[in-house]
C-alpha cells in the first residue's frame, strides 16, 4: 500500500523549533522545501498541511499545530477527513533509544514512551503505522530526559541530527518508487 500521508511530530512555537523533540519537524520542514511546496494553515485539522506529488502520487504533508502529547487527535481527524488509513501514514519523530546521527523505519509498534506515538496509538486503537525513528540518544539518566529532549542539541549533534535526516530524505523517494520494505532495507542498513 502506498503512502498518502507523511507527518512530522513536534511542538509548535519558536522556543521549541530547534529541540531535539522537534526532529520530526526538522524533516518534514526540509522535504517540503527539497519538493517546493509551502505549508497551508489548515484551523479546522490543527495543523499545517502541503500537498506533493511524489514518484506520481499525492501525498500530504502534516505539521501538527497542537503539542506533541496531542497528535493523535490531530493525526486520526486527519486522517478521517482525508480517508486515508492509518497504514498509509508515516510519522517521523525523535527517538530516544537510537544514537544521535541514525534514522531508521520501522512498521507497527509500541510508543516506547514518546508521547507523541503514545497519543497517536491511544486514537488510532489497533491500527498500524510506519514511523521514521530519528536518533537523538540518550542523556545517560532517566531523571535527564525531559531537558534532554526538550533542549536543543549541541552543534555536534545538530549536524548529526541534520546528516540522519538527510539521509531519511534520500529513502523517500525509494518509498514510493519501490515500496516501503525497499526504503527500510536502504535506510536500515549500515
Amino acid at each position: 500500500m502506498a503512502l498518502r500521508l507523511i507527518a512530522g511530530l513536534g511542538n509548535p512555537g519558536s522556543e521549541y523549533a530547534r529541540t531535539r523533540h522537534n526532529a520530526g519537524f526538522w524533516f518534514i520542514e526540509q522535504l517540503a522545501a527539497d519538493l517546493n511546496e509551502r505549508f497551508l494553515l489548515e484551523s479546522k485539522l490543527q495543523a499545517e498541511v502541503a500537498k506533493a506529488r511524489l514518484g506520481g502520487d499525492s501525498v500530504l504533508l502534516v505539521k501538527p499545530l497542537i503539542y506533541m502529547n496531542r497528535s493523535g487527535q490531530c493525526l486520526s481527524s486527519i486522517l478521517r477527513y482525508f480517508k486515508i488509513e492509518a497504514d498509509e501514514m508515516l510519522v517521523a519523530h525523535d527517538e530516544l533509544d537510537l544514537p544521535t546521527g541514525t534514522a531508521r523505519l520501522k512498521f507497527d509498534g509500541g510508543h516506547g514512551g514518546q508521547n507523541g506515538l503514545r497519543d497517536i496509538i491511544a486514537h488510532l486503537g489497533h491500527a498500524r503505522f510506519h514511523r521514521l525513528r530519528i536518533g537523538i540518544g540518550h542523556p545517560g539518566n532517566k531523571d535527564q530526559v525531559t531537558p534532554w529532549v526538550l533542549g536543543p542539541p549541541g552543534k555536534q549533534d545538530a549536524e548529526l541530527m541534520n546528516d540522519s535526516i538527510a539521509k531519511a530524505l534520500t529513502a523517500v523517494p525509494i518509498m514510493f518508487d519501490k515500496g516501503m520494505e525497499e526504503a527500510t532495507k536502504f535506510l536500515n542498513s549500515k
